[in-house]
């Protein structure tokens, strides 16, 4: 099995998770999408304003470019239905670089730096599992937000995306 196959697979499970949550998301009163939480990133839309920046900045590490944050979030969220459209542009952008990925580009190292000035270096395949895993955990932040308010969480998990969504690679 190709290792590009399981970055495809995981870059549309991703996609797929943050497009339940968030439609899940917008039927809500806006009071609790962004009343502070104790833990995590802040509200329910700065923690998935944060992920976005976070793949924005590891787009630009992929693509070899600066990506001119200085922090992993933003002063002020976006309010959550332009949060969205942003987050399925990025979500679109990662599945279609997985699907031109070679098995070669996979294992490239890229050198990079992190937003706090240091040097790194990852495979290209190893930075799309860091994307798809960094959102993973933070949908469960915002999960456990619902839940303490009182709402259930969309269910999200990969066993549900591979029985009911997965197109086969």
């Amino acid at each position: 099995m190709s290792l590009t196959r399981n970055v495809r697979m995981l870059t549309r499970y991703n996609a797929w998770a943050g497009q339940r949550l968030f439609e899940m998301l917008r039927g809500l009163p806006e009071d609790v999408v962004t009343a502070p939480r104790p833990t995590g990133s802040g509200s329910i839309v700065d923690t998935l304003s944060h992920a976005h920046v976070v793949d924005l900045i590891w787009q630009a590490h992929l693509l070899g470019r600066p990506h001119g944050f200085t922090t992993r979030n933003i002063e002020t969220a976006p309010p959550l239905r332009e949060l969205h459209d942003a987050q399925t542009q990025i979500d679109r952008w990662y599945v279609d670089y997985a699907d031109t990925l070679s098995d070669a580009a996979h294992d490239e190292v890229v050198h990079f730096r992190f937003v706090d000035g240091g040097a790194g270096a990852m495979s290209r395949g190893d930075m799309l599992l860091h994307t798809v895993n960094h959102k993973t955990y933070h949908r469960g932040y915002v999960a456990e937000a619902l839940y303490h308010a009182g709402l259930k969480p969309p269910v999200m998990d990969l066993p549900v995306f591979l029985r009911d969504a997965a197109p086969r690679l």
